[in-house]
């Protein structure tokens, strides 16, 4: 059974690694935006505190705005914010406020979500 749980998270990084090498960098993508904040606080379903958690983009970072879930229990898993921050530059929009659930594959006992803002600064 753990042989199948790493073969899978082996699985889950690899894809991870393609994920960002397809996505490319921020500034070929968008030139105008010079930062990206996206604050959060995670949430787990059995976990009574809430752990903050605040990931920053810059130009060179890569243009995959998709984070991690934090339960170690989750394959594969994650919050995709890139409909959203791509639809605020669109836009022109500097903050949004919402909430996510992970994606991935984990019981609903380790069940995680955020609740998320995005702050964007342009040029």
């Amino acid at each position: 059974m753990n042989s199948t749980i790493n073969s899978r998270k082996n699985a889950a990084r690899i894809e991870k690694q393609q994920r960002k090498l397809d996505a490319g960098f921020m500034d070929d993508h968008f030139p105008e935006v010079e930062s990206i904040v996206i604050t959060m606080v995670y949430n787990q379903k059995g976990i009574q505190n809430s752990l903050p958690r605040v990931v920053n983009f810059f130009p060179g970072s890569y243009a995959l705005f998709r984070v991690d879930c934090l339960s170690k229990e989750c394959v594969g898993g994650g919050f995709d914010l890139t409909q959203i921050i791509t639809g605020m530059i669109k836009n022109r929009k500097k903050v949004a406020k919402g909430d996510l659930s992970c994606e991935g594959d984990v019981p609903s006992a380790y069940h995680s979500s955020i609740a998320y803002e995005v702050a964007i600064q342009y040029t």
